[in-house]
């Protein structure tokens, strides 16, 4: 052979399959191409060595759930991009224990959900999957939202007691929430249905200013360990 050729045609010739099925089986991540895992139908091989895995399965890659954790600074209220940017191979969370191996085609192809505004970090949604746009879209008023939120100043009398069930925001009651101290800085926050500024009007009802706000959880998905800026996967046993 005196000229390179799309990956998808050698593995074809070699074990005998068509090309859609090798293309299945590179996207998939079950060829080697020297040892190393070749994802891309139409990388070009000449002399190298490839391979099918032994426990190789002809499957389209299963849709996935991202979980990123989205520093302060980025506001996804108007755009997505900018967060998106952060979700590459090289920036997953390597405490990750999902199972999955990272593939190409998990970038492809995601959708955005559960933004936060610019001055908020923590657990925002990139997937694929239509049946979590449509949990996180349809229940958005249903699920919980738990926040750490570091404060300074003085509360005022009764005024945890007022987080949790006597506030209103742009003149309307807000639902009760769950708001306790974690620490002397440290609020934590779980409410529904969150409003843009929220956070920090109730805050500031009470006498307090808000420093910092991060969401840790959506619903049963809990952030975890991820650091500003890395991702993990939502792994098959999660449920929002």
């Amino acid at each position: 052979m005196t000229e390179p050729v799309r990956l998808s045609k050698r593995l074809a010739e070699l074990i005998a399959c068509s090309r859609r099925e090798a293309e299945q089986y590179i996207e998939g991540g079950w060829v080697l191409v020297d040892g190393q895992v070749i994802d891309e139908p139409q990388f070009k091989v000449l002399a190298q060595k490839v391979e099918l895995a032994a426990d190789a399965r002809l499957a389209p890659i299963e849709p996935v759930t991202l979980l990123l954790h989205k520093p302060a600074g980025i506001d996804t209220l108007k755009d997505f991009s900018a967060a998106l940017q952060l979700v590459t191979p090289a920036s997953r969370w390597p405490d990750d224990r999902s199972g999955l191996r990272t593939l190409k085609g998990h970038f492809a192809r995601l959708s955005g959900i559960a933004p936060l505004e610019a001055d908020a970090s923590g657990l925002v949604v990139f997937t694929q999957d239509w049946r979590i746009v449509r949990k996180l879209t349809d229940d958005a008023g249903k699920l919980e939202h738990e926040y750490n939120v570091e404060v300074a100043g003085e509360i005022a009398p009764h005024g945890l007691n007022r987080l949790n069930h006597g506030l209103t925001y742009k003149g309307w009651a807000l639902p009760p929430v769950k708001a306790s101290w974690q620490s002397e800085t440290r609020l934590r926050i779980v409410l529904k249905a969150l409003q843009p500024g929220q956070i920090a009007h109730m805050c500031a009802s009470v006498g307090l200013t808000v420093m910092s706000i991060k969401r840790i959880r959506i619903g049963g998905v809990p952030l975890s360990k991820v650091q500003p800026g890395q991702w993990r996967y939502m792994a098959a046993s999660e449920k929002f």
